[in-house]
């Protein structure tokens, strides 16, 4: 099977899938903005909420500053659908994979929310959600979204720390080198350098490749390997490792990895490996997902059929089973 074909079938599952980038530091320039672009619809979301939430929290102490179902509606309707997108995309995605997933809790939980308080409000119009006349549960709908948001934002946010680690250690590595051929010293890009040539170190630079001293002593700082302050005497024919610092001598070196081979490379690679892998926790909870959220949306139904059944009150067995929803 191609790459092409792997992308589609991930694609098909529900995920998004795409090749590697050669430039690492592209990527995680790239998380950095989704990062604060997380944060801004957090901030936006936050922001639209709080209008709807505090005259909630006052309510029971006599206070009743409840906006009006329209302005409610105003406030609600983009973080509903504009913040809210996502997770009507991820639970459309869910659903055309035959799974369920928690995106597909939230959009029919505050869906149904968002729905019932609509229609409450053309029943009622300005008398809504007053006088035990068809209550509003717009700030329920928005309030899910804003702390599922915040979940995303702290997850993000943990993901971009990984990264920033993994920044420290390319910027660890030079982008130039000064390679020697026919007795010349030539300053080229760090991927211009070819197995075999001889690099050129002067005292207090950055070896920027992983290779074997041909000419020359000095003593090498390799701290960022080894956790040792003290330099180690590096003598002819002994290894030299790429991103440690040339602390007093001259040496020639000759490359012996390039590129993903390099130990500075490998240590990268194995911090981007343990970023991408899950915890046994996670995946304790992905196999209570997957039962979790048929159940759930199973023991709703059931509330609604028996509430209604039972009371012959559909609005009120519909609000009972938003309410097991959310």
């Amino acid at each position: 099977i191609d790459e092409e074909g792997i992308i589609k079938l991930i694609s098909k599952a529900g995920y998004k899938a795409s090749r590697p980038k050669t430039d690492t530091k592209v990527e995680i320039n790239e998380k950095e903005k989704q990062l604060k672009s997380e944060f801004n619809r957090l901030i936006i979301a936050i922001i639209l909420s709080m209008p709807l939430v505090v005259p909630m929290i006052f309510e029971p102490f006599g206070y009743n500053f409840m906006l009006n179902g329209w302005f409610q509606l105003v406030l609600a309707t983009p973080v509903q659908f504009w913040l809210g997108a996502r997770f009507y995309k991820a639970a459309w995605k869910a659903v055309l994979a035959k799974s369920g997933n928690m995106d597909l809790l939230v959009s029919l939980g505050t869906t149904a929310a968002f729905g019932l308080s609509l229609y409450h409000l053309f029943l009622y119009g300005e008398h809504a959600g007053h006088d035990g006349l068809g209550p509003l549960y717009f700030e329920s709908a928005a309030v899910v979204i804003t702390l599922v948001l915040l979940g995303k934002y702290l997850e993000a946010k943990a993901k971009q720390q990984t990264s920033a680690a993994i920044k420290a250690l390319q910027s660890l590595r030079p982008d130039v080198a000064r390679i020697k051929t026919n007795g010349k010293e030539v300053e080229v890009s760090i991927e211009e350098v070819v197995l075999g040539d001889v690099v050129v170190v002067r005292p207090g630079e950055k070896i920027p490749v992983d290779g074997m001293i041909l000419v020359g002593s000095t003593q090498v700082d390799e701290s960022f390997i080894t956790g040792e302050s003290l330099p180690v005497v590096k003598n002819t024919t002994d290894k030299v490792t790429g991103g440690s610092v040339n602390v007093d001598g001259l040496i020639e070196v000759q490359t012996t990895a390039l590129g993903t081979e390099t130990t500075l490379a490998r240590i990268i690679r194995l911090v981007e490996s343990a970023q991408s892998a899950k915890a046994p926790i996670q995946r304790m909870v992905d196999k209570v997902s997957a039962v979790f959220v048929p159940i759930v949306i199973l023991i709703a139904v059931l509330t609604i059929i028996g509430w209604g059944l039972y009371s012959q009150n559909w609005e009120q067995a519909i609000i009972n089973g938003v309410a097991v929803l959310v």
